[in-house]
């Protein structure tokens, strides 16, 4: 099986590039993703310089959008421009990291129908494509599973915006899909029927890229993230769905304690038994 990388979702420190990846590799891990969702607090130097640094020792790195910069809007008003804006500096900051992919959340269906709010993130993201590339910095883009049953972002809706734009890769959060699905993800089955669809839209060179930790959720709904053994959602299961595909794999762990996360990376990092 291709390498599972696991990874935290915030860099442990904003002191310099040099303390931040040094912090990574002490504990063991081999990605990470830059977090934006509460707003940038990274320049242009820092950017490059922890690109460097990653680069040196091995880790990959991925960048996570500002929360309010989603696509998809009624009109190309204030909120389109705002989003526009956070995401070309996302996608600024991440070419000078070297980070790939830039995980946006997929936007709202504001009180339309499903379809023409798909088709709405589908069009406003083939302009931000637009702006991008013309100021060279056509990084890829992976949209995110969300963890609300009645609003847009469903694995459905994710996998059509993947499958229209060969630059957007799914972003598969089994935490969400396990509240969403009402705690269905229990056995390796379950993970490998949502990762054979993601690997279908996927180049040969290309990683899956995944979020994972246990979770709370009541009626369908993720209410929070749980420290890892509290919950029912279960690594090796997917250890054991990701050994099936046989593609390497960046995981976040979305878990909110330091021990939830090396204990998820310990079980996913672990060789599988034999015969398995």
């Amino acid at each position: 099986m291709e390498s599972i990388r696991v990874g935290l979702p915030r860099l442990p420190s904003r002191d310099s590039p040099e303390d931040a990846i040094a912090q990574l590799a002490a504990v063991g891990f081999r990605a990470c993703e830059l977090d934006f969702a509460g707003g940038f607090w990274m320049d242009k130097d820092f950017a490059t310089a922890l690109g460097q640094r990653a680069r040196e020792r091995g880790i990959s790195l991925s960048v996570h959008a500002p929360i309010a910069a989603f696509l998809g809007h009624l009109d190309h008003g204030p909120k389109y421009r705002r989003a526009m804006g956070m995401l070309d500096h996302s996608a600024g900051l991440a070419q000078l990291a070297g980070a790939a992919p830039v995980v946006i959340h997929p936007g709202f269906l504001l009180e339309r129908e499903r379809a023409e709010a798909l088709g709405s993130v589908i069009e406003q993201l083939g302009e931000l494509r637009e702006r991008l590339c013309a100021k060279g910095r056509g990084v890829a883009f992976g949209v995110e599973m969300m963890g609300r049953v009645r609003d847009f972002g469903s694995a459905e809706d994710v996998f059509a915006i993947a499958e229209r734009l060969d630059w957007v890769l799914p972003v598969i959060d089994f935490a969400h899909l396990h509240a969403v699905s009402d705690g269905a993800f229990t056995d390796a089955d379950a993970f490998a029927a949502v990762l054979e669809r993601a690997d279908a839209l996927l180049g040969p060179d290309e990683r899956f890229h995944l979020h994972f930790s246990d979770i709370a959720f009541a009626n369908r709904n993720e209410t929070k993230h749980l420290p890892y053994g509290k919950g029912t959602l279960r690594a090796e299961s997917l250890r054991e769905a990701l050994a099936r595909l046989g593609r390497g794999a960046t995981v976040i762990s979305e878990s909110p304690d330091l021990a939830s996360h090396i204990a998820i990376r310990d079980l996913l990092e672990a060789p599988l038994p034999s015969g398995a």
